[in-house]
């Protein structure tokens, strides 16, 4: 035995030596930067998010209609709320039946057994009344919602559904059918920690599965257009819930740019990731200060996921949007303290929206369109090299910025990238630029957590941008409040001192400050230089803010995938219909 010993020696002493050996058996520290390693190396190659196909159908009944559900969905006030649409007559008498047996039906949302239904399933859900001055397209959304959840209760995978016709002196509802079947369709939305562990029991998303839906039309080949457009915007929101509802470490700015390339891997649009850290300080420096703490870990590093589409044809209108990413938010050195750091990890929501955008794009390849996409990917950590109240740092516009407060970090990792947008912009045609981001608590202190915000400069204003957006998300349940920028806001982020030119934000949070979604609006405007750009510049450039802070969502609501409906409407559909590749 001690010969064998003897002989082994040099084997073992050579294992001893080896790295992998000393990685083994050496300090927790090494083990932990080991685990660091297995989560870098994880496979990102993870298939889009799957959304149902949609048909239209003129046929409502078991034999003619391959459906194992019908879901009605309508305000059932008024003796013809069918619209005299002889194919839905079995139903409004069926209903009438059923209302003497149960006086709920109609009232709120039942199942109700029939073998003339598709399944044998007629799931009816009406919804609030509609013709009431508050009222809008998001009735029928709900409605819809409640109706898909029903089906899924009962087994039904492949439901066909049929929307009431809204009264005809109410041009607000002449999106229902498209907003009741996006509804429908994101009820079956499964997280990516979910699909990423089929292993991994999740009964509760396996049971929320769609094969694919049905939807009465009358002259189901007017709506080819419409369902490939309900189909799009519904995958681009999916993308915005894949990267906006993962957790920080799933999600940080690495893997969210693994994820953005693999995802438009051979479509038209191109993708370029700047993550060098000497590039970034150089080109960022407002961005890099917020990510400073987060440095020395490798996997928590920052990054600029760059994204460009251009349709076919002559360039009509150019689009720059610039999303804020910050993949986790602890408030850095003025930490968030009381429980509010949980749920940070959807800090990054308005780059997910701006990466669902593209997506959009991708499917439905607009002609004429150029658009520009730039994710700001930054973590705000806590640390030594965490970046401090009172430090000045120069933005890449030569804007001297005084920092009051570590936790208004979105508005630092976007400024920069704002510049370089404004920097493009003079340079192509027609440009509209905007921030799209999760942005301040006042936002939802405002306006609540339903509504986006919308704020814009003179030449946007000029150019109807804000009216125009407000407009189409009104019509497509994706609604906006418009706020405005006055001169209280540019003389608040103005400096009295001379150290500095402006004050990134005041020492407490925005929902204890007076206009706090407006400062941060006028910040953007005036570190980035577009304040240069106004209505009395010779080279006038159109930009406008959107604060999502409260239409995303928080959780466990999935994540709204705001503002994606109001931009494919406003810029991507042209009276209703668009060019399909």
């Amino acid at each position: 035995h001690t010969l064998l010993w003897v002989m082994r020696l040099p084997v073992l002493l050579t294992a001893v030596r080896s790295p992998l050996f000393r990685f083994t058996m050496a300090s927790p520290r090494a083990k932990r930067q080991r685990s660091e390693m297995s989560a870098r190396d994880a496979s990102n190659n993870v298939a889009a998010p799957q959304v149902a196909e949609v048909y239209w159908t003129a046929e409502v009944t078991q034999k003619a209609c391959a459906a194992d559900a019908l879901i009605l969905v309508g305000s059932f006030d008024g003796s013809d709320y069918t619209r005299g649409d002889l194919k839905l007559k079995w139903i409004r008498e069926l209903i009438e039946s059923a209302a003497k047996t149960d006086q709920s039906i109609g009232k709120r949302t039942n199942l109700w057994p029939t073998s003339r239904a598709p399944g044998g399933k007629l799931i009816i859900c009406p919804t609030r009344p509609v013709t009431r001055d508050y009222a809008d397209v998001r009735e029928y959304a709900n409605a819809a919602s409640q109706g898909m959840v029903r089906a899924f209760e009962s087994g039904a995978t492949n439901p066909l559904l049929v929307v009431l016709s809204p009264p005809e002196e109410f041009p607000r509802y002449r999106r229902a059918r498209e907003v009741s079947l996006l509804a429908l369709l994101s009820e079956s939305y499964q997280p990516l920690e979910c699909r990423e562990n089929p292993m991994v029991r999740y009964p509760h998303y396996k049971e929320r599965s769609l094969e694919k839906v049905h939807c009465y039309l009358e002259a189901p080949s007017h709506g080819l257009n419409s369902a490939a457009v309900v189909s799009a915007i519904e995958q681009g929101r999916a993308v915005a819930r894949d990267i906006g509802g993962s957790d920080p470490e799933r999600m940080t700015a690495l893997r969210a740019a693994e994820y953005v390339k693999d995802l438009f891997e051979d479509t038209p649009v191109q993708v370029d990731v700047e993550d060098n850290l000497k590039d970034l300080a150089s080109n960022y420096p407002l961005l890099v200060a917020v990510s400073r703490a987060s440095h020395n870990v490798e996997r928590h590093c920052p990054c600029v996921i760059n994204l460009e589409y251009k349709g076919e044809g002559p360039i009509l209108s150019t689009l720059l949007l610039v999303g804020k990413g910050v993949t986790y938010d602890t408030g850095g050195a003025d930490v968030k303290i009381g429980g509010h750091m949980a749920g940070m990890h959807r800090d990054k929501c308005g780059a997910a929206s701006v990466a669902g955008f593209f997506r959009v794009l991708s499917i439905l390849r607009p002609k004429g369109l150029h658009v520009v996409g730039m994710m700001a990917m930054v973590r705000n950590s806590i640390g030594s090299e965490a970046y401090v109240a009172d430090e000045i740092i120069t933005s890449r516009a030569g804007v001297r910025v005084r920092v009051r407060n570590t936790d208004a970090e979105g508005r630092m990792a976007m400024a920069d990238v704002l510049c370089k947008a404004k920097e493009m912009a003079l340079k192509l045609e027609h440009p509209r630029i905007f921030t799209i981001a999760t942005l301040t608590g006042h936002a939802v202190m405002s306006c609540g957590d339903a509504y986006s915000i919308i704020m814009e400069n003179g030449p946007s204003k000029n150019m109807g941008t804000s009216a125009l957006i407000a407009q189409k998300g009104e019509e497509w349940g994706d609604p906006f409040e418009i706020s405005t920028l006055r001169r209280e806001d540019y003389d608040a982020v103005t400096s009295k001192y001379p150290t500095e030119d402006i004050l990134q934000a005041g020492t407490g949070p925005s929902t204890q400050s007076q206009r706090g979604h407006q400062y941060a609006g006028a910040f953007l405007n005036m570190a980035s230089g577009l304040d240069k750009h106004g209505m009395d510049s010779q080279t006038p450039l159109a930009y406008a803010h959107l604060d999502i802070a409260g239409s995303t969502k928080s959780w466990p609501e999935p994540v709204s995938g705001a503002p994606i409906p109001a931009l494919t409407a406003a810029f991507i559909l042209k009276d209703g219909a668009t060019e399909i590749h």
